[in-house]
């Protein structure tokens, strides 16, 4: 796992519960905007199992560092948090990094005690998605 996400998961496993809500909120406000080639979602994926609409996209570069793009609503705190959480912990990471990163991520944050199963599934889904993407680009 790369280090910057290790050291997120573990400060929302160490954290209360009511602590663990804020944290989400910052995450929320810590996306990146969308470049401008992406307006409309162009060249983007979208990911279903999330119940608000949620677009990805993972490039990797010539020298191995994967970039990511995501595009959520500001209406879905929780699942923009899932977003700023990975901007943030895979920036600068490798693309071996990124598709090593633990099925179980947010479970080992403790988050499913702190929001709805519906939730977590989702967050689920969108790494398997983006994690999906970055092993495509490696077997090019």
């Amino acid at each position: 796992m790369p280090p910057k996400l290790a050291e997120i998961v573990d400060d929302f496993a160490s954290a209360p519960r009511e602590v663990v809500l804020e944290m989400l909120l910052e995450f929320a406000d810590a996306v990146p905007p969308l470049p401008a080639d992406l307006a409309g979602h162009e060249g983007m994926e979208q990911v279903p199992e999330c119940q608000t609409a949620f677009f990805l996209k993972a490039v990797v570069r010539p020298d191995g560092t994967v970039v990511t793009h995501f595009d959520c609503p500001p209406e879905a705190p929780t699942t923009r948090a899932f977003a700023g959480i990975l901007a943030e912990g895979l920036a600068g990471a490798t693309a071996a990094e990124v598709v090593a990163v633990p099925d179980d991520l947010y479970a080992r944050m403790g988050l499913a005690q702190a929001i709805s199963p519906l939730r977590v599934r989702g967050g689920t889904a969108i790494l398997a998605r983006l994690k999906r993407q970055v092993a495509s680009f490696k077997a090019e």
